[in-house]
């Protein structure tokens, strides 16, 4: 009988969200995606020290931030020779609130695919979904250069994205359901899932707007949460789950139609004014955002201790 992860696979792209190569392989998926906690992971493993030590070659007398791309990089290069789509590489998450600063670091890492024989329209450059960010995505996608605008926590990180033409969006679905769990203990929220429910939401407006923007959804704490996102355009799984489903013989039905209905009233636009009030007003999307940014720069420093012992 089909498992239930081939099932998926007929619904939605099946994005793998791991740095490990072995285990990507072993999924078949057409995408991956990684961030700087799955690099962090996936360099103190012995036998992906070849990338590491490479990098540290090419780019020994260069500053630290570029010696980090080039592990970023380095990473997906080795990926793009498993997969046959695309791979998503974060840039530094201490620039998030630097557009300038964003942009360089975006062409900085499409320079090292592009020497290393990759094409760029086989790269999406990870930029967190600030309103900075938003603006280092616009000018990146008019060079050609694609985007996955990610720690999507509220429909307004959505919308100034749509607006912005980006390539992609990763709306988190298991952080937000965190979020509210922690928040409102008593509730039953496995059954109405609040993390599901914004990505739904961003979906209808999408297609009811037009905007070629695709979704993926990302960050899922149960198997439930992703067959229940049957239909979005992109789904990045991490390895337990793809395991679980890859086992699994469960019938997967699409859940999420192509319909053109508004979710609800929104704004044609939203000034930067306007989104950094609604941001500010929405205490779950300002939190988790901020905590979202914190870990990838925790984890990003951690790198590149790791890569210092090693310089040595």
């Amino acid at each position: 009988m089909e498992s239930s992860l081939e099932q998926l696979k007929k619904h939605s792209t099946v994005v793998a969200d791991s740095g490990d190569l072995e285990m990507i392989k072993k999924f078949c998926p057409r995408d991956a995606t990684t961030n700087p906690s799955l690099i962090l992971k996936a360099a103190q493993q012995e036998q992906y020290k070849f990338i590491i030590d490479k990098a540290l070659r090419q780019y020994e007398n260069r500053p630290m931030r570029e010696r980090m791309n080039a592990i970023v990089a380095g990473f997906g290069l080795e990926i793009l020779k498993i997969i046959g789509g695309r791979v998503s590489s974060e840039i530094d998450a201490r620039l998030s609130f630097d557009a300038a600063a964003m942009v360089d670091s975006a062409r900085n890492i499409i320079s090292m695919y592009e020497h290393g024989g990759v094409d760029r329209e086989r790269v999406l450059v990870k930029i967190a979904a600030t309103w900075e960010g938003v603006l280092a995505a616009k000018v990146l996608e008019q060079e050609g250069i694609h985007c996955n605008l990610t720690l999507i926590f509220s429909l307004e990180q959505a919308l100034i994205c749509g607006q912005a033409n980006v390539t992609l969006i990763s709306p988190f679905v298991g952080r937000i359901l965190d979020w509210h769990t922690k928040n409102n203990p008593s509730a039953n929220l496995f059954s109405n899932d609040p993390g599901v429910n914004s990505v739904k939401t961003i979906h209808g407006c999408y297609k009811a707007r037009g905007y070629k923007t695709e979704i993926m959804g990302a960050s899922f704490r149960n198997v439930g949460e992703i067959v229940s996102l049957a239909g979005c355009d992109l789904l990045t799984i991490g390895p337990k789950f793809l395991e679980e489903l890859q086992l699994a013989t469960f019938k997967v039905e699409r859940q999420i139609e192509n319909d053109a209905t508004l979710p609800e009233k929104i704004p044609d636009s939203l000034s930067e004014k306007e989104f950094r009030f609604s941001l500010n007003e929405n205490q779950m999307a300002t939190e988790k955002l901020s905590e979202g940014i914190r870990l990838f720069v925790k984890d990003t420093t951690s790198l590149e201790d790791l890569l210092s012992q090693r310089s040595v």
